[in-house]
């Protein structure tokens, strides 16, 4: 099945503009996350409500063939340092990979409306946004495997490895199934809602990955299980997911957490959130992203969704989003 993407069809492809505007959003992962990287599968939900806008402009100051990145929004000094290298990197390589040849030095500005380390694909939705600025700046059409590629070479350098399931879901229109490199969209049987809540604690993915990495090599056969564990998991969520059978989609949320924990990926702050959930009637809660900090995700019904939202914020979440799973996101206010 052939991805939706932005980039593709740009008005007025072929023809260079004096600036360039692109979009992107935010992402969670429902379950896979870490397991993704060794073969086992994942799934993930776009977030729309927090979005990220690239500007790129040619500008006559600056240094030939240079690149200014500037970076606005809710973005923290030393991710906004991480994420020029990367960005700049995405840059050269775009203007390699499509004969861009264009001296004049380059203006990038990011208006970036998702938090940085909460597992929520920040630094691939700037990346994404910033390749459709490009292809609209130089009035060329991208296509979205040479998009993913592009955004891969921003994400390798944000996180060392990178499973590719960030870069495909600041695209994606729906929620996704990703297995080794390819997605593919899902039609969900059900319409609940997942309520996200940030812990306000920042996330440390390449220290999460080193963790894991490092209790694998102690204990032997530990991959193995943790890899079976998380495949036999988020299969179920999916058919759960699928066919609308709503409280063993959650169930399976609240084991891959579990899953999580043992391994010491997750942290009081997410764990206090995640109880918090259930005991205000969800049917099923975990962490989502790298871990080490960042995020909780709850799954609930439409009318338990304030409650839930309620006990989450007095459990220390600093803010809420809710996304419904069959339709558009809306931000709880």
């Amino acid at each position: 099945m052939t991805l939706s993407t932005s980039a593709e069809g740009v008005p007025g492809a072929g023809r260079a503009r004096s600036t360039g505007v692109g979009h992107a959003h935010a992402k969670a992962v429902l379950l896979g996350e870490h397991a993704v990287v060794y073969g086992a599968p994942a799934l993930a939900v776009p977030v729309p409500v927090l979005t990220v806008t690239a500007t790129a402009r040619r500008s006559p100051e600056g240094a030939a063939g240079g690149v200014t990145v500037t970076l606005t929004g809710s973005t923290s000094r030393p991710m906004a340092a991480q994420a020029s290298d990367g960005l700049r990197r995405l840059i050269g390589e775009f203007t390699r990979s499509l004969g861009v040849d264009d001296d004049r030095h380059l203006d990038v500005a990011l208006d970036a409306g998702i938090p940085h380390g909460r597992g929520l694909g920040s630094s691939a939705a700037c990346a994404r946004a910033v390749v459709h600025a490009l292809a609209d700046l130089h009035g060329r059409d991208v296509t979205e495997r040479r998009t993913f590629d592009l955004v891969q070479t921003a994400e390798n350098v944000a996180h060392g490895r990178s499973s590719g399931v960030d870069a495909r879901a600041v695209g994606a229109r729906g929620p996704l199934l990703f297995r080794r490199g390819e997605a593919q969209e899902l039609h969900v049987g059900h319409h609940g809602l997942l309520v996200i809540a940030d812990s306000g604690v920042v996330g440390r993915t390449k220290d999460a990955v080193e963790l894991l990495r490092e209790g694998f090599e102690q204990h032997t056969g530990a991959r193995e299980r943790f890899v079976d564990r998380a495949t036999r998991l988020t299969e179920g969520a999916r058919q759960a997911l699928v066919e609308g059978r709503s409280e063993e989609f959650g169930a399976r949320l609240t084991d891959y957490h579990d899953l999580l924990r043992a391994a010491g990926l997750s942290i009081r702050a997410v764990d206090d959130l995640v109880e918090a959930a259930l005991t205000a009637g969800a049917l099923g809660a975990k962490i989502t992203g790298g871990g080490l900090g960042g995020c909780a995700i709850a799954l609930t019904r439409t009318d338990r969704a304030d409650e839930v939202t309620r006990e989450l914020r007095a459990a220390g979440a600093v803010r809420t989003w809710t996304v419904a799973l069959g339709g558009p996101a809306e931000h709880a206010p």
